[in-house]
């Protein structure tokens, strides 16, 4: 098993981009760090603690838009860097320009869970906020980062010039799990623009989505279009929507859980297609 401080010490010697990050991080006096639990805010929280800064504070907003899955993943991890997520409940469903669904969705939704972290930093007396964007967000139609920099969150990762790439490679010597987790985005996501945003649709879109990665799919994605399931998945994983077993075990899951149609997406998995009808 990776002993993953020594692996830090190793990386930092070997990488100057690593070693810039730590850099920075060390400057602050404490940190308070968005924690989803996802590959970028993972490699962050285990930056910062490697860094040696004084205090850091991963925090963890639980709301609708966090699956089972992903607060257990949070646990874990907490575990293997032997540091405890701060667990803050939001419920972000009573903030209705966030359930309108428009184009700023993001932006209203980031605003409201980050200002949560911002709460818990401050009665800690940190007063330094980070999240884990990276250099390829920003290649993306994300407003939500508009909502971070007005809340005064910085990205080291994007300042150092990380890369998903470059923070899969960092994070695999670190032993992180996440090193090769697929691309993560918010339950919000499956929800088509324009749609009002629910408990119950976000459920439906949890399950049947636990069904999908029970069945061993990785990226993958289920678009709630009403009481119709569009599926979205890897190119090299469709051919497996064809075995009887998967379809049937598919269909009787999803039915389930409340959708009545099913169908699977040839274009296969398209990131931010959920955004429009």
């Amino acid at each position: 098993m990776v002993n993953w401080r020594d692996a830090g010490k190793d990386l930092l010697a070997k990488n100057k981009e690593f070693s810039h990050l730590l850099d920075l991080l060390r400057d602050a006096s404490g940190l308070a760090i968005a924690f989803s639990g996802g590959a970028d805010s993972a490699f962050l929280l285990a930056s910062a603690l490697i860094s040696g800064v004084k205090s850091v504070l991963p925090v963890t907003i639980v709301s609708d838009f966090l699956t089972a899955g992903e607060k257990e993943r949070v646990i874990r991890l907490g575990h293997y860097l032997g540091i405890s997520p701060i667990f803050v409940s939001a419920n972000i469903l009573e903030d209705t320009r966030v359930t309108q669904n428009t184009d700023r969705r993001c932006y209203f939704c980031k605003s409201f869970l980050f200002s949560k972290v911002v709460e818990v930093a401050k009665k800690h007396g940190v007063h330094t906020f980070l999240h884990g964007a990276n250099l390829d967000d920003l290649q993306e139609f994300r407003p939500g980062m508009d909502a971070a920099r007005e809340l005064g969150f910085k990205a080291p990762l994007v300042e150092v010039g990380f890369t998903k790439d470059k923070i899969r490679a960092c994070s695999k010597k670190l032993g992180l799990e996440t090193w090769n987790l697929p691309a993560q985005s918010c339950l919000a996501t499956r929800i088509p623009q324009g749609d009002i945003i629910t408990k119950e649709k976000l459920k439906k879109v949890e399950l049947a989505e636990a069904c999908l990665h029970g069945l061993g799919f990785g990226q993958v994605r289920v678009r709630c279009h009403g009481a119709l399931a569009r599926i979205e998945a890897g190119p090299d994983e469709l051919h497996r929507f064809g075995e009887p077993a998967v379809r049937q075990e598919i269909l009787q899951t999803f039915k389930g859980v409340g959708f009545s149609s099913v169908c699977l997406d040839l274009d296969g998995y398209v990131p931010a297609s959920g955004l429009q009808k």
